[in-house]
């Protein structure tokens, strides 16, 4: 893999986790979007140097191996399912609540508040 494909995964991964980590829901998805492209260029870079096409009895010379294609490929198509079912539960909280961003669980607020009287 190449040093500027695995900083460019490495960039994407990065900024991807920085958007899921936000209270939005439109930056989570395309944070998961990020994520998945990164993926995307770690597998391809993982596939090695370019070669013939892996064709049996077609070329004598060094062939490409086709896995990671087919990976990226699967990956493309599991990204694009659930970024729509993502967007369908935006779609739907901002029916809802007139509001993009995730509210807290009442359990959450409870837990936090058990351990701030724990603390101190």
């Amino acid at each position: 893999m190449s040093v500027a494909l695995a900083l460019a995964a490495g960039v994407l991964f990065a900024s991807g986790t920085y958007l899921i980590m936000q209270r939005l829901l439109t930056r989570i998805v395309i944070g998961l979007g990020l994520i998945a492209h990164g993926a995307n260029l770690a597998l391809l870079g993982s596939g090695g140097r370019p070669g013939a096409a892996p064709i049996v009895g077609g070329s004598t010379g060094a062939i490409s191996d086709p896995l990671p294609q087919a990976l990226v490929l699967t990956a493309i198509v599991i990204t694009f399912g659930v970024t729509a079912f993502l967007l369908a539960l935006a779609y739907r909280s901002h029916v809802l609540t007139d509001s993009d961003a995730v509210e807290d669980d009442p359990e959450d607020r409870r837990i936090a508040a058990l351990a701030r009287k724990e603390a101190a």
